[in-house]
Parts: C-alpha cells; structure tokens; sequence
C-alpha cells in the first residue's frame, strides 16, 4: 500500500490542486502509513491539533478564528519539505468557533505544494463527511479537487 501511495503522490505533482486524502475507518492504519510515507520521503508529519493547538493557546479566544489559518500556514510553512506536506490528526480545525471549511483550507495548500492528510471522516457515494449529521461539528463536501486514498 505504501508504494501505491508514494506512487500517487508523484503522480500528482502536476495537478491543480494536488490534495490526497486517507480516508478509512478508525484503527485502519491511516497515520501509521502517513508516517511511513514520512520515512520514505524524509519529511515530518505535521500534527495540526497539538501544533496549531499550542498556537492558539497565545491568542485570546475572541480572536483564534481570525488567526487559525495564518497559523496554520505558517506551521505548513516550516513543516513542509520538498513540496510536500504531511497532516495527521486535523479535528481541531473542524472546532466551530475558529469558523473554518476545514476541505477548503487543505485545498488552498495544495495549490501551493502537494499536501497527503489523514480524514478524520467518511467517504460514503462520493461525499466526504465529518461527524454524524446533527452534530454540531458535522461537515459534508463533494469530492472535487482532491485524490481520495482509501485504506480498509
């Protein structure tokens, strides 16, 4: 499976939006290929939720939905190496009160480099969700604009 997916992502180079998603159910194995992928590509794995998480902590609340995304940037910045970067546990950006569209920041990266990240959610007919519907976290995109990767 690995060389399938390190295969993806050379494959994807090209694209507009170079954005692969691990889409799989809970203990299927998603960050553990992640962070083989890191291996094979020398590169590290950006845990959004402890390193944006830190972030944040220094913003007061009435302000971390006007700063999450520079942040995240900033941390995708440094973390990212050879064009690519690595996302694992990315559930704080589904958090209501940063106000984020947790797909259409991962899309906006991949413009600029090829981004891998782990889904926290579900790929069922075509549509990506998080969170059960009447959740308050709940999402539900399409999948354009981006390479879904699924592990069983």
């Amino acid at each position: 499976m690995i060389e399938k997916l390190d295969q993806l992502v050379e494959d994807i180079a090209g694209l507009n939006s170079k954005l692969i998603l691990l889409i799989g159910p809970p203990r299927s194995g998603k960050s553990n290929l992640l962070g083989k992928l890191a291996e094979r590509r020398q590169a590290r794995v950006l845990s959004v939720g402890a390193a944006l998480g830190r972030e944040l902590l220094t913003v007061p609340g009435t302000r971390r939905h006007l700063q999450a995304a520079d942040r995240l940037k900033e941390l995708a910045d440094g973390c990212a190496s050879q064009g690519l970067l690595l996302l694992d546990n990315i559930e704080l950006l589904f958090d209501r009160t940063l106000q984020l569209s947790p797909l259409d920041l991962l899309k906006r990266h991949a413009h600029a480099r090829r981004v891998v990240a782990v889904w926290p959610g579900e790929l069922q007919e075509g549509r990506l969700s998080y969170a059960t519907t009447g959740h308050p976290e709940h999402q539900d995109y399409g999948i354009d604009g981006l390479v879904p990767f699924k592990i069983h």
